[in-house]
Order: structure tokens, then C-alpha cells, then sequence
């Protein structure tokens, strides 16, 4: 039958040209639904992760740090919780890693209060530039070479591997009649590349982010 609902949220992905400069994505959403009794469900979901392409640990973690401080402004239980449901969410089941080294993530959130989630909201949509700007400034004009900008391509192969098999709001958009299919994909790269079971020597760089997309690390302790 129906069932009237409205939804509204910001969601920006940025996948750089260059590989030394991580791709970053961040969603915040709030969804109302009025049930037949004239009633009113309603939830907040988000989040904010980061893709590198090869592993900067000062970046990781002034990432996670910056987050951190932004969820512990509310309740310190928040940021651990969130930290490792983000891990669990972008994990490629196919492939046994995580989309990138995350960041936090959220869904169905209602409670305290409509007005102190929204607060929380707020304070992660505020640590977006400062969790990643500084991470772009800082590799930004980093020289690289054609096979690790290959490298990145393979990576990229993996982004949209998780948005078109796994990701729920992808689902989501896909399934609600007279959707704008372009503004669902948006959040694919330009470009990906795929190689027949690819795998990078051991000890290289390219070796060491796949062990921490197998192994979540804790950044913060």
C-alpha cells in the first residue's frame, strides 16, 4: 500500500587523478516515513571513509583521529562502535577486504532524540574537510609513476565492485521508481581496470595496503 516517506541527505565522493592522494566519500542522510495511523518513523545514517591507494599511516591516522574527536564531542562509546560497523559495512565479501582503511558508519539512528542525533550529524558533516583536506594538500603535487597510477586503476576495479554488489544505498536508489540513475552512479570512478587474478609482489607498497584492507587496524591507540 502507501506509504508516504521523505528522504534528503548530502553525499560527495572525490576520486583524485592522482594515486598518492586517497579517495574519500561521505554521506549523511535523514529518512522520515508516515505510517497509516498519521504517525512519524524517522532515522539518520552516515558516514565518512577513506580509499587510498597505498598506505600513508600519518594519514590514516589523522583520518581517524579527526573523526574521533568529532564523535567523543557526543559520547566516546560512538567513535569505536561506528569505526568498526563501517569496517564491517564496506567489506567486499568476494574478495575478503575492505573497500579502503574506513573511517566511521552509521545506519537507522533514532534515539536519544531527533534533535541530538541531528547535533551528532552535524559535528561529522563539520569534520569532513578537516579529516581530509589536509591529506590532500599534503600529496597533491606527489610525482608517480604509470604502474602505480595501474595500481590505482586495479583499486578503483574494487570500488565499484563493492558500490554495485554491496552498497545499500546504490540498492536503494535503483529500486525507487522514476530515480535519476545517473546521480546513483555518480559515485563511481571515471575509470577502473581489471586483471586476471592480479596479485602484487610480496613487500611492496602495493602488498602492504592489502593487508590492512584484510586486517582492519585500530589508528587512534
Amino acid at each position: 500500500g502507501k506509504l508516504p516517506f521523505c528522504a534528503m541527505g548530502v553525499s560527495s565522493v572525490i576520486h583524485p587523478k592522482n594515486p598518492h592522494v586517497p579517495t574519500m566519500h561521505f554521506n549523511y542522510r535523514y529518512f522520515e516515513i508516515e505510517e497509516a495511523d498519521g504517525t512519524k518513523q524517522w532515522w539518520f545514517g552516515g558516514g565518512t571513509d577513506l580509499t587510498p591507494t597505498y598506505l600513508n599511516e600519518e594519514d590514516a591516522i589523522h583520518f581517524h583521529k579527526t573523526l574521533k574527536e568529532a564523535c567523543d564531542k557526543h559520547d566516546l562509546k560512538l567513535y569505536p562502535k561506528y569505526k568498526k560497523w563501517c569496517d564491517d559495512y564496506f567489506y567486499i565479501k568476494h574478495r575478503g577486504e575492505r573497500r579502503g582503511i574506513g573511517g566511521i558508519f552509521f545506519d537507522d539512528m533514532d534515539s536519544p532524540s531527533k534533535e541530538e542525533v541531528f547535533q551528532f550529524v552535524k559535528s561529522c558533516a563539520k569534520a569532513v574537510v578537516p579529516c581530509y583536506i589536509p591529506i590532500v594538500k599534503r600529496h597533491c603535487h606527489d610525482s608517480f609513476t604509470p604502474e602505480e597510477k595501474q595500481w590505482q586503476q586495479l583499486r578503483r576495479g574494487r570500488y565499484v565492485e563493492f558500490n554495485l554488489v554491496y552498497d545499500r544505498g546504490t540498492k536503494f536508489g535503483l529500486l525507487t521508481p522514476g530515480s535519476r540513475i545517473e546521480s546513483i552512479l555518480m559515485s563511481l570512478p571515471l575509470t577502473a581496470r581489471w586483471e586476471y587474478m592480479h596479485t602484487p609482489p610480496e613487500s611492496s607498497k602495493e602488498a602492504e595496503i592489502l593487508e590492512v584492507l584484510r586486517n582492519p587496524k585500530d589508528w587512534v591507540h
